[in-house]
């Protein structure tokens, strides 16, 4: 065409019609992927991660805090079962969190 023409130099500047449709086909792939479950979001996949070594802290501390105080009023062992329980149960929650955490991906 010629440079005093009406036509559109595609070159030059980039059309914010297509600009917008690439955006938003990108929006629609990602949304598509996620619930068919191609591709995990990595925020989600942190969240649940958090929630599960929380779940594991806390279940282990007050399991074990549980059995031990059990233990201390059965046999009358007042500090000593609850407080070697407490260690017991810490040391099973670390081991869950690292077990957790060293998890290969898929």
């Amino acid at each position: 065409m010629a440079d005093n023409g009406p036509g559109q130099d595609f070159h030059g500047a980039e059309d914010p019609r297509l600009a917008s449709l690439d955006q938003r086909l990108e929006r629609a792939r990602r949304d598509e992927a996620k619930r068919t479950g191609v591709v995990r979001d990595d925020g989600e996949a942190g969240y649940q991660l958090g929630n599960r070594v929380l779940a594991a802290l806390i279940g282990s501390l007050v399991g074990s805090a549980l059995i031990g105080w059990l233990i201390d009023r059965w046999f009358g062992t007042t500090p000593w079962a609850l407080i070697v329980a407490l260690f017991l149960g810490i040391a099973v929650a670390f081991r869950q969190i690292i077990r957790l955490t060293t998890k290969r991906p898929e």
